[in-house]
């Protein structure tokens, strides 16, 4: 147990803070969270290395840098309301789960999903609720949400994230094709304004659903 928390100080150190991510929150997180329940048995001494790894079903756990650096754009605050789309691992979600009161997160495989709320009971995310559905269609019983982090890339922006966001919410999104995406941030300033904003090019598995790509092209 030790050695993962050195790990994660490493990591955070050598990866994260370098390259921008001062957010004391979001570093906090990082260091609480251990990454290494994420991912298979086999892989657990790759855990807290700046990369991707592979969860099954075709899906990853995004490195490290990229979790701290699209926590840190969602600008959280601790009554904050978030939609996840993507479950995955539940790495992100353990993320947002030490920083807001609610989480709403959304995977579309079922076996990620039911593996990623066993991981999160055993470390407290109670306050995490996980359902498994189509992540474009938001979830709209809920909204409006004060952040949405979209953890797989759409082929363009959904405009239902638009319309589930409160006014002031922030939206984290990959936009692009299978060669690579832009992250986006959209801030909702009024009923009917945005603003928009590119933050870094990225890589994410695709986003499947009715408003983003269809299951072939996973």
């Amino acid at each position: 147990m030790t050695d993962f928390i050195r790990a994660r100080q490493t990591m955070v150190d050598r990866h994260v803070k370098p390259r921008g991510i001062d957010d004391p929150l979001v570093l906090a997180a990082l260091l609480k969270v251990p990454r290494h329940l994420f991912v298979e048995d086999a892989l657990r001494g790759q855990a807290y290395g700046d990369y991707a790894l592979p969860i099954g079903d075709k899906q990853t756990i995004s490195q490290p840098y990229i979790v701290a650096l699209m926590t840190a754009a969602l600008q959280l605050k601790r009554d904050d309301r978030v939609l996840e789309i993507g479950t995955g691992s539940g790495y992100q979600t353990a993320i947002l789960a030490q920083m807001v009161s609610r989480i709403f997160s959304i995977e579309r495989i079922p076996q990620l999903a039911r593996r990623a709320r066993k991981i999160l009971d055993s470390i407290n995310c109670a306050h995490v609720q996980v359902r498994v559905g189509d992540g474009t269609l938001g979830w709209p019983e809920e909204a409006p949400f004060d952040a949405i982090i979209v953890t797989a890339g759409a082929p363009k922006m959904v405009e239902v994230y638009y319309r589930q966001l409160a006014i002031g919410g922030r939206l984290v999104i990959p936009v692009g094709g299978a060669g690579g995406q832009q992250l986006h941030r959209v801030t909702r300033i009024s009923a009917d304004e945005y603003r928009e904003e590119d933050l870094v090019d990225c890589r994410f598995v695709p986003l499947i659903g009715s408003a983003g790509w269809a299951e072939a092209a996973s």
